[in-house]
């Protein structure tokens, strides 16, 4: 009866909202704002009522992890509220326009206390159906600054705040077509940017659900541990052999996060069998790491890493240097060492932030990371699995801040930097960057010398294996926003590969933004659903390999380029400056 009544409210509401469109179709009008919301707003708010009513016929509910808990009653299936049964337990989602929404679903126990830096352990079991309608709480951080135009551009700081902080952060979120459907659909697990230090799954640029209402696939953020709580050589300083793990806790989590998908998506209307990895920037570095990581073997299927190519881990004897100098901040000697377990993850948090120097990134530690990800050659691990591999035209802008710069400020910042080079380099750049200010031929060089540098080569490395191929692009639409200053700044191509033309990286809504939108989210849905990314937005993409280098240049005329900037690629080949310590 209850869930009868539920139904008949939002039927009501329905056809409510549908008289109300007939009204406007033959010439009537819409009062006000509210006369347009008040039919779908009242649905809504009488189907709650009817939901609570459902809860108070029921048992009380038994408290679980954090905040949480337990609905008893009977399971949801729409059409507004949907119930899904996960191994630790019944989430519930919220539908909007077709997709099932479900945030902050935990995939690891707290990891606090007794769990700081330890590897993740499976979150308790809960009764009832555990309400999934907000973020979880985000991995401890610091903040993105309000004064930098990039930062503010791509909304950086709005990560902190949406979903809390705390160590309680293993929780991913699930947006989905259906459920409880068998319906096999491709499954895309993004993981952050930010470096291995700041950023979540929550951020507005990680807003799956255009994504999946484009092509019909099943889109996955993860938050995990980052920084000094997922990467602190502790073993290294005399930790007791049980923080043997510490380095590379974090990514222990993005594994377990992927196991997660293999025991649960197909019940989110995914297919196991059809897992494709992908993030930009840090979530590119995490990206690369997952593709040598013997523990991820299996566990997806195609991979996509964007201005993030990451040759090399931080080796042991630095990460050593970085976790002295933590424990300095904190007041511990290493015979104290295990004391750190202890403390408030906000001391822990403000000592990393006064550590000036150090570095908390995952280590090459012999054992869980066995190797370096692409250094010297391909990982083993997955050979077989396909891989695309991209940069921006521009991704060095995002640290630059001399807008100014002027022609002759830019020469004399080349010949200081490169010994004296200026007049050979820029001759090199000027038949490929006409209409460009001084501001943005200073991004492409520094682009071409470092994240461009370490793509080709794990495009390289790739194709060389043989097994799933390597395909590469780079993104050169310029971002309308900020007057275009910035360029193809670096994360540009992540709201478009998320189809979240809305953002004002993308343009706001504007028509081209729509478009270069479009083709790079087809573009990923096709790579995920055959481990090919051919599709009617864009021209046929061969496969890169050494000899014609094949390349998407994605912009308002999308095109395959054999070997685009070849001059620079091999200028720069001879005299590159070092890249063996990746970002």
């Amino acid at each position: 009866m209850v869930v009868s009544a539920f139904r008949r409210t939002v039927i009501e509401a329905q056809e409510a909202m549908m008289a109300m469109r007939k009204r406007v179709e033959h010439g009537g009008t819409i009062r006000s704002r509210r006369d347009m919301l008040k039919a779908g707003v009242a649905g809504v708010v009488a189907a709650t009522g009817v939901v609570r009513a459902a809860a108070a016929q029921a048992p009380a509910p038994r408290a679980t992890r954090g905040s949480a808990a337990g609905v008893a009653g009977a399971r949801l299936n729409g059409p507004l509220f949907f119930d899904v049964e996960t191994t630790t337990g019944v989430v519930r989602g919220m539908a909007n326009t077709g997709i099932k929404i479900f945030r902050g679903i935990p995939y690891g126990a707290d990891t606090s206390g007794a769990n700081r830096f330890m590897p993740p352990r499976k979150p308790a079991a809960w009764t009832g159906a555990r309400h999934c309608l907000g973020y979880g709480p985000i991995s401890p951080q610091t903040a993105s600054g309000f004064r930098s135009d990039y930062a503010q551009l791509i909304q950086w700081d709005k990560h902190i705040g949406t979903g809390g902080m705390s160590e309680d952060c293993l929780s991913l979120n699930v947006w989905t077509p259906g459920v409880n459907d068998n319906a096999k659909r491709a499954v895309l697990v993004s993981f952050h940017g930010g470096g291995w230090a700041t950023g979540s799954g929550n951020g507005p640029m990680y807003d799956g659900g255009q994504l999946a209402l484009l092509g019909d696939v099943v889109v996955v953020t993860v938050n995990h541990r980052l920084a000094s709580f997922g990467y602190t050589h502790l073993a290294a300083v005399g930790a007791p052999t049980e923080f043997r793990s510490a380095a590379v806790c974090g990514v222990m989590d993005m594994v377990a996060s992927l196991e997660w998908v293999r025991d649960n998506i197909a019940a989110f209307g995914g297919d196991p069998a059809r897992v494709m990895i992908f993030g930009q920037s840090g979530g590119g570095a995490k990206t690369s790491t997952l593709l040598g990581t013997p523990a991820a073997k299996g566990l997806f299927h195609r991979a996509v890493v964007q201005s993030g190519s990451t040759l090399r881990l931080a080796d042991e004897a630095a990460a050593e240097k970085s976790a002295d100098m933590l424990l300095q901040k904190l007041g511990l000697t290493r015979r104290r060492v295990a004391e750190i377990q202890r403390l408030p993850w906000e001391q822990l948090l403000q000592a990393q932030t006064e550590a000036a120097g150090a570095a908390f990134t995952p280590v090459m530690d012999g054992k869980y990371l066995p190797h370096h990800p692409f250094d010297p050659s391909a990982p083993a691990e997955s050979k077989d699995v396909p891989v695309i591999i991209s940069t921006t035209l521009e991704d060095a802008a995002l640290r630059l801040t001399n807008w100014d710069l002027t022609e002759s400020g830019l020469i004399a910042l080349l010949n200081e930097r490169y010994k004296d080079k200026a007049s050979e380099i820029l001759d090199l750049y000027r038949p490929v960057s006409g209409g460009k200010t001084p501001y943005l031929v200073q991004a492409q060089v520094f682009t071409d010398t470092q994240v461009r540098s370490r793509a080709i080569a794990q495009a390289e490395r790739k194709a060389a294996q043989g097994g799933g191929g390597a395909w590469m692009y780079i993104w050169e639409w310029a971002t309308p926003a900020f007057e275009g200053k910035l360029g193809a700044v670096h994360g540009h191509d992540v709201d478009a590969s998320f189809n979240l033309y809305r953002n004002g990286i993308c343009g706001t809504g504007e028509k081209t933004g729509r478009l270069m939108a479009k083709r790079l989210a087809s573009t990923f849905v096709a790579f995920a659903k055959t481990g090919n990314p051919d599709n009617d937005q864009i021209p046929h993409w061969p496969t890169y390999d050494a000899v014609t280098r094949a390349t998407m240049i994605f912009d308002a005329n999308t095109r395959v380029v054999n070997d685009p900037r070849a001059a620079i690629r091999k200028y720069w080949s001879q005299n590159v400056e070092s890249t063996a310590a990746d970002e």
